[in-house]
């Protein structure tokens, strides 16, 4: 149910934001997605409304009471280098495969695009009219748990280095590296003489246990393999930073007519719209 659910906020995100789902999924205790946004501007109010909406939703199913989310949204950004595009996609493919939870990436109960990617389908969910049910509430009416629930549905788009393939071509390339995921997640199996915990007993958790103890690491500024790509990333970033904080420093003294750098939200200002990237969340 939660899954519908999940599928359903996403469709409707995506045909309000100019944003493209490449991948994603979800799993016990947070998410990973795929996006390439027409700009900051569109991707903060995609993330939000995916997020504010999931949070109310499985909040109603397992009774969550207050903050839902442990923290905000991290988007890094991911290079236009192949590798580095490939290497996030079969990153995303590998959740619950690489943890020995299952020993395929279909085998994941939860949320996840891996079946839309293998075959090209589109992904259907539910979208709730929460305003509608509470409007025929107030008026004193008992609406049934679906009656209110529209379908929503959308495709995912291809990687942009893959934009140009054949999608035949594009799932030839997913499938691979499925199977390459399954051989490995195989191989490490024997090598630890262990065996995955397995969909019924994932199904089985309490959704409000937590784990005694958890790695943390943290998150890097920017997904690049090579050296010299990163390296263009961080410059970028820092000259970003200078001329914001200058047109920042600026406004503060009252100086008007300020040019902000492409891709940032000005204090009290319109979004300065950029270019297009793709970014993980």
């Amino acid at each position: 149910e939660l899954n519908t659910i999940v599928y359903g906020i996403l469709a409707r995100a995506a045909c309000r934001y100019r944003v493209r789902v490449c991948a994603f999924v979800y799993l016990s205790n947070h998410a990973h997605l795929l996006l390439q946004p027409a700009n900051a501007y569109e991707l903060a109010g995609f993330m939000a409304y995916v997020n504010g909406n999931l949070a109310r939703e499985a909040g109603r199913l397992h009774r969550w009471r207050e903050r839902f989310w442990g923290r905000r949204y991290r988007a890094i950004v991911v290079s236009d280098d192949e590798d580095d595009q490939v290497a996030r996609l079969r990153y995303i493919l590998s959740q619950g495969c690489k943890e020995l939870l299952v020993r395929k990436p279909e085998d994941w109960p939860g949320a996840t695009s891996v079946h839309a990617l293998l075959t090209g389908e589109p992904i259907t969910g539910l979208w709730f009219d929460r305003t509608r049910e509470y409007d025929a509430r107030r008026r004193g009416e008992r609406p049934s748990k679906y009656e209110f629930a529209e379908d929503e549905s959308f495709r995912l788009a291809p990687l942009p280095v893959w934009k140009d393939l054949e999608p035949v071509e594009a799932r030839e390339r997913i499938h691979r590296l499925v199977r390459e995921i399954e051989a490995e997640t195989r191989k490490t199996l024997r090598e630890r003489q262990r065996t995955v915990l397995g969909k019924r007993r994932i199904l089985k958790q309490n959704p409000h246990d937590r784990p005694i103890s958890s790695q943390r690491s943290p998150a890097p500024r920017f997904h690049a393999q090579r050296w010299e790509v990163r390296k263009c990333l961080e410059l970028a970033y820092y000259e970003f930073r200078v001329a914001y904080r200058q047109a920042a420093e600026a406004l503060r003294r009252g100086l008007v007519g300020l040019e902000f750098p492409m891709g940032c939200f000005p204090p009290r200002l319109p979004f300065n719209r950029g270019r297009p990237t793709l970014v993980t969340a």
